[in-house]
């Protein structure tokens, strides 16, 4: 166990001749600058509320296009008819579940051979 004496001594290395502590380096200083500089950029930089209205906009117009597309290519793909046992053979030779192999024959016209091909790609 430390004694009360070793404890001062301690205290009193911590401090020079003159009786005032030591100072420490600063070894963060240079970063805390660097986060003030950009800080300072990021707050000079202002967005207009019309700019943001438009890329949102924009963003939505996107969205509604792709959605369209896509419920587009849905139902082409529903129009397509295949045969039972075309499912069933790329079920059992593939192990992949019946809407999978659906899907494949259907983006394929219903043709087996394109439909495995593309499944084992």
């Amino acid at each position: 166990m430390a004694a009360e004496g070793d404890v001062d001594l301690d205290l009193e290395a911590e401090e020079n001749c003159t009786g005032k502590p030591v100072e420490k380096p600063r070894k963060h200083d240079s970063g805390a600058a660097d986060l003030e500089r950009v800080t300072d950029y990021a707050e000079e930089k202002e967005i207009s509320s019309s700019d943001l209205e438009t890329a949102m906009s924009v963003i939505g117009d996107r969205r509604s296009r792709e959605q369209k597309a896509k419920q587009e290519r849905e139902r082409e793909l529903a129009k397509v008819t295949i045969k039972r046992e075309d499912v069933e053979l790329i079920m059992s030779e593939m192990e992949i579940s019946r809407g999978v192999a659906e899907r494949s024959l259907r983006e394929h016209m219903g043709n087996v051979v394109e439909a495995l091909v593309a499944l084992t790609n």
